[in-house]
């Protein structure tokens, strides 16, 4: 059961459009590589996992995701809530605006629509534990990659926090991973 505290986990608060920014976040966003992609995958990883320890610390993860898919979600909003649909177009964004207008879809920068086969599900816990450190490794260079193409510190912030989290996550299925390793060798030993 999840408690949902009504507040960012950051707070987000942009104050310039910036439509380019906007169609990057979505890499983030509705990409292969996103948040939605890992909170999906690591919510569904869960069941499989043999330890209450690693079936809670994924059901954590997944969970700080969606948090993360809602602070990105917010950010694109901000950066595109004022812009013309001139703007939008001149911006790469006129097929989205033509679909969508400015409500926020999960897409990648190029518009491809995010899909369940952006996850991996296996019964092989460390199979999984080992493609989560994957993914967490290729969000922390995408944040790193984002912030490096903007000087909006109202952007940056948010992004420097996702970041970090990023480099807890990898730490915590890292610790994870080992813990299990050293299970199975015993029950190996044992054997």
């Amino acid at each position: 059961m999840w408690i949902y505290e009504k507040k960012l986990q950051f707070p987000v608060n942009i104050m310039k459009g910036d439509l380019q920014m906007a169609k990057f976040l979505f890499a983030q966003y509705g990409g292969p590589d996103s948040e939605l992609s890992a909170s999906q995958q690591y919510l569904a990883q869960r069941y499989t996992m043999p330890t209450p320890e690693t079936k809670a610390l994924l059901n954590d993860i997944g969970t700080e995701e969606l948090a993360h898919w809602e602070m990105l979600g917010t950010m694109i909003y901000q950066l595109t809530k004022d812009a013309t649909p001139e703007e939008m177009r001149a911006a790469g964004l006129g097929d989205y605006y033509a679909t969508r207008g400015k409500g926020v879809f999960q897409q990648s920068p190029s518009g491809e629509a995010w899909n369940s086969g952006y996850i991996q599900v296996l019964d092989d816990p460390i199979a999984n534990l080992t493609n989560d450190m994957a993914a967490e490794q290729k969000a922390r260079a995408a944040y790193e990659r984002l912030m490096n193409i903007t000087n909006d510190r109202s952007v940056i912030e948010p992004l420097a926090l996702l970041r970090e989290r990023e480099i807890v996550h990898f730490q915590r299925f890292g610790e994870a991973l080992m813990q299990l390793q050293n299970m199975c060798m015993k029950e190996y030993a044992r054997g």
